[in-house]
């Protein structure tokens, strides 16, 4: 689409970053799980140990779309990319911005010498499925995803 630059993101991008990950998180079903605030989200990001990396979408001045990512390590692969998030806000679907971020992350991990990347996509998620197949992903049926939260 003519008109959408595709960067990395900045740490002024983070309160429209955020906006869109909750945007998802509606989709999803789960806003009630977002309890990340954005003083937070910029440390995590931008701060003195920074633990993930975004490209932005940014159309007419405004961020539209993001794909967040951070490094994963396997004993068995070496360094791989892990794409946590890619999220175009709706009025904005269809448009070729999905892949454009997805690409870019793409590239990334190629030019800097990841061996792969993977991520999670909900099972009623068909939309994200149709997309994700047409880069001859690897759908694993045998491992569960395993969470543990630490409270306190």
């Amino acid at each position: 689409m003519d008109g959408v630059t595709i960067r990395k993101a900045v740490c002024e991008d983070c309160a429209p970053m955020l906006e869109l990950i909750k945007e998802l998180a509606v989709y999803e079903k789960a806003l009630h799980e977002v309890t990340l605030t954005l003083e937070q989200f910029t440390e995590d990001g931008f701060g003195t140990a920074p633990v993930w990396g975004a490209f932005v979408a940014e159309a007419d001045g405004n961020i539209v779309g993001i794909s967040l990512y951070y490094d994963r390590y396997s004993t068995w692969k070496g360094r791989r990319l892990y794409l946590e998030d890619l999220v175009v806000t709706e009025q904005m679907r269809g448009k070729q911005i999905g892949r454009k971020l997805f690409e870019a992350i793409m590239d990334y991990g190629k030019s800097n010498n990841y061996s792969g990347m993977v991520f999670q996509v909900l099972n009623w998620n068909e939309p994200a499925i149709d997309f994700y197949k047409k880069y001859s992903p690897k759908f694993d049926d045998e491992w569960f995803n395993v969470s543990i939260e630490f409270k306190g």
